[in-house]
């Protein structure tokens, strides 16, 4: 209820174009897909990441950091940042139990440990699909943590696809099999408002001034 009051009072500072277009493109926002990331030190994969999440409707990623900081080119986002969350996480074992423990399954994205092929994947439940480093792939420690493996099928010489475009395939195929299934795989009611308020902000000048002044006089009154 609070968000939702939030986002009212911010909407006053949207035009109407941009109004129109948060309420028309949250509805088909969905967390059933979570993408999580392996250090990925170019900032041109980690845009186009981005870009690609947020063209298919799944508006987070979870960045685990070591080495290397998440850092989009904003030039290759095209804006795709304003509307993706990315949480930043160690680059650790606890990180992923802790995506478990939100009721997450695992989902390596590696032809290892007997993957199931992309195009026969059935998805029945919230995944947090896990993408390896760009030269090592996902680490060894995470493929035995991980639930499943899951392989995208290739047809040439090319053993594999970079990892932008890994993750594009992946997040594409896996929202039109949602789109097909019964499953309820749309934000719920309190994520949406939240989500909303934060695309709000996001879409404001001194957003973050402006929501900040207003949650500090609402919870005067």
């Amino acid at each position: 209820m609070k968000n939702q009051q939030t986002f009212d009072y911010l909407k006053q500072f949207l035009t109407d174009e941009r109004l129109s277009k948060i309420e028309y493109y949250a509805e088909e926002s969905s967390d059933f897909v979570l993408p999580v990331m392996e250090d990925i030190f170019q900032f041109r994969n980690a845009a186009a990441i981005v870009r690609s999440v947020e063209a298919c409707g799944f508006h987070k990623i979870v960045a685990m950091e070591s080495e290397n900081e998440f850092n989009p080119n904003l030039r290759v986002t095209k804006g795709a940042e304003t509307w993706v969350e990315v949480e930043k996480l160690p680059h650790n074992l606890d990180s992923l139990k802790e995506i478990k423990n939100r009721g997450y399954k695992i989902l390596a994205v590696s032809p290892e440990k007997n993957a199931t092929m992309l195009p026969d994947y059935e998805l029945k439940e919230p995944v947090a699909l896990v993408f390896g480093t760009e030269k090592e792939g996902v680490t060894e420690e995470i493929l035995d943590f991980a639930d499943e493996t899951l392989a995208i099928p290739m047809y040439g010489f090319t053993k594999s696809f970079n990892v932008s475009v890994a993750a594009a395939i992946c997040f594409y195929e896996l929202k039109q099999k949602l789109i097909k299934s019964d499953i309820d795989y749309k934000l719920s009611e309190e994520k949406l408002w939240k989500m909303k308020v934060r695309w709000a902000k996001n879409s404001i000048n001194s957003g973050d001034q402006i929501l900040a002044k207003y949650l500090q006089e609402s919870s005067v009154h």
